[in-house]
């Protein structure tokens, strides 16, 4: 078996310790060079020719950035971001997803040896996704454009009605780009959007904002006990399961600390299943690139329930590990390429939208 060859770039000595001390323990990886700065890591691409390269997203001599930016451009590969857990890691991060990062993993807290062996799972696995992910390098569409396909979209034709519909969206790796992707091309007339992006506490209120800027919908950070809107899109927070309640006639969002779902929490599951219990036939699917299998069960909930799901399909995604898996439980109805799901799934609402909607 060829194992997973992996360069390691990061200013501080610690923290290359570090990660080379878990990737060495991993069975299936190599450690094929570390480097204090991109300058060095330029030189040890050329020489050893790695499968993934953990990145530094703050960087001497030459900004991480700038470093991703190039290597997109002139010899793409999987990379992974190491961030900080600060306001100012997580807009960097964010960015360094635009530019063709597969994931990001945020700097371990040294100090607490207890989690360094969960931490040791999280960064193996991230690897791991990442040797196989699909790299393409980035372009990014103005605000208010309709996207990368640039396609004419259904217009809802009752949006009075579309207050009874919701979509619900799940991802995990790649899918930060993939839900600007689709939050990007949705009306501000389209039924109230949940999200579970798998992502740590501190990065999804960074997200949410970015997106915000971004979108004709408004986007934010899910809060918890807010009425769910049309034209709206409630991002679950890092730090909490997102759920859809009811209370009366209205939808709303509600926040859960419970134990991690598939070794994830916001679990994509999780809000799966309460739109399942809670919005039935009125609720529409969408699960989108993501290593792992979360979200499987929960869509599979949704279908039995009456809901009409999407998934994204392979050449698309980045890691098709969740589509895939809610596919082969029978959980979805139609797959479609990452440009196309927005106009599916207004379709589909176009032509259901209208309809006496009953839970």
């Amino acid at each position: 078996m060829n194992k997973i060859k992996v360069l390691i770039c990061d200013d501080s000595a610690l923290i290359r310790s570090v990660m080379s001390e878990i990737i060495k323990s991993q069975p299936d990886m190599e450690v094929v060079g570390v480097a204090p700065d991109p300058l060095v890591a330029r030189e040890l691409i050329k020489q050893t020719n790695p499968d993934v390269l953990t990145l530094d997203v703050e960087m001497p001599k030459m900004d991480g950035l700038d470093f991703l930016e190039r290597l997109m451009r002139l010899r793409p590969m999987p990379v992974v971001m190491v961030s900080s857990l600060t306001e100012r890691g997580s807009e960097i991060t964010l960015r360094a997803l635009e530019l063709g990062a597969v994931d990001f993993v945020t700097k371990p807290k040294i100090s607490i040896q207890s989690g360094m062996r969960e931490y040791a799972d999280l960064i193996s696995d991230k690897i791991r996704a990442a040797s196989k992910a699909r790299v393409r390098a980035r372009t990014l569409p103005a605000a208010g454009t309709a996207g990368e396909g640039g396609a004419t979209l259904p217009q809802l034709r009752n949006p009075l009605m579309s207050s009874e519909k919701l979509i619900i969206v799940g991802a995990s790796t790649g899918g930060t780009e993939a839900i600007r992707e689709f939050l990007m091309q949705m009306p501000s007339d389209c039924p109230g959007i949940l999200i579970t992006q798998h992502m740590p506490e501190g990065f999804t209120k960074s997200f949410a904002k970015r997106l915000d800027s971004l979108c004709k919908i408004s986007v934010m950070e899910a809060q918890g006990n807010e009425r769910v809107l049309p034209g709206h899109a409630y991002i679950a927070p890092g730090h909490s399961h997102l759920l859809l309640t009811r209370s009366g006639a209205n939808y709303m969002t509600k926040l859960d600390q419970g134990e991690p779902v598939n070794r994830h929490r916001p679990s994509v599951d999780v809000l799966f299943r309460s739109a399942a219990q809670n919005a039935g036939k009125n609720a529409v699917g969408v699960i989108l690139t993501g290593m792992g299998k979360d979200g499987a069960a929960g869509m599979l909930e949704m279908k039995n329930a009456g809901a009409y799901n999407f998934a994204q399909d392979e050449a698309s995604c980045v890691v098709f590990g969740m589509p895939r898996e809610a596919i082969a439980v029978g959980a979805t109805h139609e797959v479609g390429a990452l440009q196309a799901l927005p106009g599916m799934v207004l379709g589909y609402l176009a032509q259901h939208g209208s309809r006496a909607l009953r839970v």
